[in-house]
């Protein structure tokens, strides 16, 4: 079984560096992948971190400042040179639709696969997309524009075989195996039942992960994410311009270390680092006072959740 984990693509804020990117990052949870955010670069990064792009069909965008979404239009424009047939849902607020189609008229370009556009518009915590595994929450977020977090949580985990006591009831056919891990009791020809905490485990914890960038301080959002397996939150800047911080609607390091440390969070990834800083090491060691379990989080590497 492939554990749920997210790979980091870009973690810069507006500029690009020579060794960041502006925000991207691909989630892997339950069989599906998630793109979340589209900064500049990101059909680049996902090569380089060997994510076959035909996997994603769901993209979510948290707000319209370009650094959250150029890269998208070169993605799509893959796509279309790679014949893709299946649909690919985009989640974004509104305008997004209107700057891609925009787009394809000046540029004389035509897209032959499906391409769904689920406009985000409420400013409340809300469901936005389910399937057999997952489910996705928006978090309301308080940036100078219309701005989502996304909550992506597994759903309920079938139980686990026990395939030494499995194999001891001949009568059991791989075919019995899913109604067993649903936690059906098997019965024998004979009438006898064989109770299903014999033949599994219990399943493992369903999990958790929660994305919020870009946003200033807003203790609000703690209580949608209470427990949350992994966070990403942004943290533009150090504490010590905290006041520039709250002027453009970000946050610093101990600001996203609290909404960690008052969320019970199990771990806190940081980003969306301002260029102005060459080291981000420095950003892990001050959020780290208020939230130990902290890391600053570097393009194109893998975290677990």
């Amino acid at each position: 079984m492939i554990n749920s984990y997210i790979t980091i693509l870009g973690c810069n804020s507006s500029l690009p560096t020579r060794n960041f990117y502006p925000t991207s990052q691909i989630l892997y949870m339950r069989e599906n992948y998630f793109l979340i955010d589209c900064g500049e670069g990101t059909q680049v990064q996902l090569i380089k971190a060997k994510i076959k792009i035909n996997k994603i069909n769901n993209i979510l965008i948290s707000h319209l400042h370009g650094d959250h979404y150029y890269g998208i239009m070169g993605i799509l424009s893959t796509y279309q040179l790679l014949g893709r047939k299946n649909p690919l849902n985009i989640y974004s607020p509104n305008g997004l639709k209107n700057i891609i189609y925009e787009n394809f008229k000046w540029s004389k370009s035509n897209i032959t696969y499906p391409l769904n556009f689920i406009i985000l518009k409420t400013r409340k915590y809300q469901k936005i997309y389910e399937n057999d595994n997952v489910k996705i929450y928006i978090i309301p977020l308080k940036h100078k524009i219309y701005t989502n977090g996304f909550l992506f949580k597994e759903k309920k985990r079938l139980r686990n075989l026990n395939i030494k006591n499995v194999n001891k009831i001949k009568e059991i056919k791989i075919s019995d195996y899913l109604n067993i891990k649903k936690g059906k009791d098997f019965i024998k020809k004979n009438g006898q039942i064989i109770p299903n905490n014999y033949l599994t485990f219990k399943p493992n914890k369903p999990l958790s992960y929660a994305f919020c960038t870009d946003t200033s301080y807003s203790p609000k959002i703690t209580k949608y994410l209470k427990n949350v397996d992994l966070l990403y939150h942004e943290s533009t800047f150090l504490h010590e311009k905290k006041i520039i911080a709250n002027k453009r609607g970000h946050s610093t390091t101990i600001q996203a270390a609290k909404i960690a440390k008052l969320s019970n969070v199990k771990k806190l990834l940081l980003g969306h680092y301002s260029c102005r800083y060459p080291n981000i090491k420095d950003f892990e060691k001050e959020a780290q006072k208020i939230f130990p379990n902290t890391e600053a989080s570097k393009n194109l590497k893998t975290y677990l959740i």
